[in-house]
């Protein structure tokens, strides 16, 4: 014999049942929909870890504390934590769960009649006492009118029931119906899209593949087999500056000359910022620029070290870049500089400046490091900085640090007998590429949701009675939604379509109330 259960006690599966029955009510999805409002708002104002690696990492330095603590809790990855994402399936479920009901009810509505006629329609909002010349046909009459303005009409014995208005519960289950799919395509785009950056130099190429890039995220379903090959060449990179006294130094022009190859078709086309390019189901944008030295490292040999364009980071809007050229292989010290490279270059007390981000008078400032050869490890290395653990900066022959600064084709021999040249200047840009598979449907989800909202908003739900009886006739009508106006309006165009002549209209029971209580009104 089963144990009785103390009152007020829920049994496992009433328990269960009330759950699902508050995860899916309008209010609980609400309150969800609110919450993963509010819970995007960090994406937007911190930086995020997928799109903005450096700035998260100069973040938590610059606030150790509570770079750490909003870095515990997934604020610098917001869309992929997991509190993110219980919120984004609980949203899910509620919806689902909300939705299916709701669709069961409105089928059975569409194939269900208008009501009865209510037996006192006198207490309906709005109601007019009408009179006809010809009673027997009115009826007839009514059913073609109302049919006309798009009622959905029932003939009753001595009345006629009519309602329009079917769409608007149309409208808010597709609304509701589109944020699910909304839903599932950002969840798509979230678990098959990437996302990756690369920085290119002048007559310099990037294939997409995993190995090309310098920075790259992915969703949990996603395959190297889902990159698009092809091939993207920076012929060259133009950018201009505003010269004049107004907004000196503001962007101009950002454009690069690129040659695309996809299938072995190459495509000529330029690149610019909100001007992406389109290679199959991969968009590639323009997300950033900035200057590459071209130089040659000699060891003491005279053997090339190093030669190539090396990339550097502006600082400043003026375009003041810093970083390392690295030479491992110099032999028998491998040899490494401190990079500043100055595009507008100004003399200074602190050694120099740039005051202009245009190349007009290009320096680069070096300064020299030595030491023995670093073993391989295999761990990689931040190409933008330097380790100076084993390396000993050169001096002069006074003890003084060594610095100097080179313009465009001039050489530095250093006191070991290597040397470095600073052949010229290059561009680079940065490109991001990136594929969202499930945009498509998320943009189609949001425009369908809007129709479906314009339907809820704008539809008037409406129901009208008419009645014949001894004492004439009687119009009556309801509204669904309240605010909403022209009932009264609507019954008077009805009655003189039906050319029946007001008696008197009947107020609701309310207004007829307040009435009576006002002194010294008849």
């Amino acid at each position: 014999m089963a144990a009785a259960t103390a009152p007020g006690t829920l049994r496992a599966r009433e328990a269960v049942r009330f759950v699902w029955t508050q995860l899916t009510s309008m209010r609980t999805a609400l309150v969800l929909l609110f919450a993963l409002a509010l819970g995007a708002i960090p994406g937007s104002l911190l930086p995020q870890r997928p799109t903005s690696p450096v700035r998260v990492r100069e973040f938590i330095t610059n606030n150790p504390q509570l770079g750490g603590f909003y870095n515990a809790i997934g604020m610098f990855d917001v869309y992929a934590s997991p509190w993110f994402a219980a919120i984004y399936l609980l949203l899910f479920v509620s919806l689902v769960g909300c939705i299916i009901p709701r669709i069961g009810v409105y089928l059975k509505a569409l194939r269900g009649q208008p009501p009865n006629t209510p037996r006192n329609l006198g207490r309906l909002p709005a109601h007019l006492s009408l009179t006809a010349d010809t009673p027997a046909t009115v009826l007839d009459a009514a059913e073609k009118v109302l049919a006309k303005r798009r009622f959905r009409v029932r003939r009753l014995e001595d009345s006629v029931s009519a309602e329009r208005g079917y769409l608007r519960e149309l409208g808010n289950l597709i609304f509701h119906l589109s944020l699910v799919f909304l839903l599932c395509g950002l969840a798509w785009g979230t678990l098959f899209g990437y996302k990756g950056s690369v920085a290119v130099v002048e007559g310099n190429a990037f294939s997409n593949t995993l190995t090309q890039f310098d920075d790259f995220t992915s969703g949990g379903a996603f395959t190297a087999q889902q990159l698009v090959p092809f091939t993207v060449k920076l012929n060259s990179f133009e950018a201009k500056f505003e010269t004049g006294p107004v907004q000196r130094g503001a962007a101009r022009v950002f454009r690069a000359d690129t040659t695309t190859t996809m299938n072995g078709v190459e495509t000529r086309q330029d690149l610019e910022v909100n001007h992406p390019l389109i290679l199959g189901d991969s968009t590639v944008h323009l997300v950033g620029h900035g200057y590459a030295v071209d130089v040659t490292v000699k060891d003491p040999q005279g053997n090339v070290a190093y030669a190539g364009p090396v990339i550097l980071l502006p600082q400043d809007g003026n375009f003041l870049s810093v970083g390392v050229v690295k030479a491992p292989y110099a032999r028998p010290e491998r040899l490494a500089f401190e990079a500043l490279f100055l595009p507008t270059f100004v003399d200074s007390d602190t050694g120099g400046t740039s005051v202009f981000p245009d190349a007009l008078n290009p320096r680069l400032l070096l300064n020299a490091w030595h030491g023995p050869p670093k073993p391989a490890t295999g761990e990689p290395e931040n190409v933008y900085s330097l380790d100076t653990t084993g390396l000993t900066q050169f001096t002069r022959p006074d003890g003084s640090k060594l610095r100097f600064t080179l313009r465009p084709g001039e050489i530095f021999d250093l006191p070991d007998g290597s040397s470095i040249q600073f052949h010229d200047w290059k561009r680079w840009v940065s490109l991001q590429v990136s594929s969202t598979p499930g945009l498509w449907l998320v943009l189609i989800s949001v425009l369908v949701a809007v129709g479906g909202l314009c339907l809820s908003l704008f539809i008037r739900p409406r129901r009208v009675w008419l009645r014949v009886s001894r004492d004439g006739v009687e119009l009556a009508g309801l509204d669904r939604t309240e605010g909403r106006g022209g009932l009264d309006d609507e019954l008077r165009l009805i009655a003189d379509e039906l050319q029946l002549t007001t008696d008197r209209g009947l107020a609701p029971p309310e207004a007829d109330d307040a009435g009576s209580n006002r002194k010294g009104e008849p």
